[in-house]
């Protein structure tokens, strides 16, 4: 597992890693160096299938298993308000993971949620959403192949506590187009400022 905590983290975020490599993929270790420098420390991990070189995913138990153990070492490092997430494979699992109380998840972040495969519109992977009484914050780049934007904004908008954040030109992989870019910020960026400007307005009162 890695920890990173940043003075004066307000959260801390179990950031789970998609299907295609684990933690230490560069993709992983900038959206948690974003996040570190807009004050919210991380916890990342690998899902067994990293662990034992296999290429299949594993299956949901199997996954949020991970995840809540995960969030039980999380939460031995600190006190702060725990919240799930990661991308694509392992924000989904980690909207699964949510469903137990036990784990006691602030909200979810889901970095390019894998909402249908690609050229298969589909919302199907979302039905379990409207069970997930917690906050949400969807960040998606416009570019996904793997979340047309209608039915992306269509299942947001139907959840109450959720909102979506478009990352101007972004692919799955946050590969963005920069001369038709429309905001001048890097897109890791983008992401840690916006993660940390949603939990503060979900901070406990």
């Amino acid at each position: 597992m890695i920890w990173q905590q940043p003075g004066g983290a307000v959260a801390a975020v179990v950031l789970a890693h998609g299907a295609g490599a684990g933690m230490r993929h560069r993709h992983m270790q900038a959206i948690a160096d974003a996040f570190e420098k807009s004050g919210l420390a991380t916890l990342r991990f690998d899902f067994p299938f990293i662990e034992e070189g296999r290429n299949r995913v594993d299956s949901p138990d199997v996954a949020t298993a991970r995840i809540a153990a995960a969030a039980a070492a999380a939460r031995e490092r600190t006190s702060l308000p725990l919240w799930l997430g990661g991308h694509s494979f392992g924000g989904r699992m980690a909207s699964h993971a949510a469903l137990d109380p036990k784990l006691g998840a602030a909200g979810l972040i889901f970095c390019s949620f894998p909402l249908h495969n690609p050229g298969k519109p589909a919302t199907t992977r979302a039905a379990h959403l409207a069970s997930v009484r917690k906050p949400m914050l969807f960040l998606s780049g416009t570019r996904d192949p793997l979340a047309t934007p209608d039915l992306l904004r269509g299942v947001v908008a139907a959840l109450p506590h959720a909102e979506l954040h478009w990352l101007d030109t972004a692919d799955h992989g946050y590969r963005v187009l920069k001369r038709s870019r429309s905001n001048p910020e890097d897109v890791f960026a983008e992401m840690g400022r916006v993660a940390r400007e949603f939990v503060d307005r979900h901070a406990p009162r």
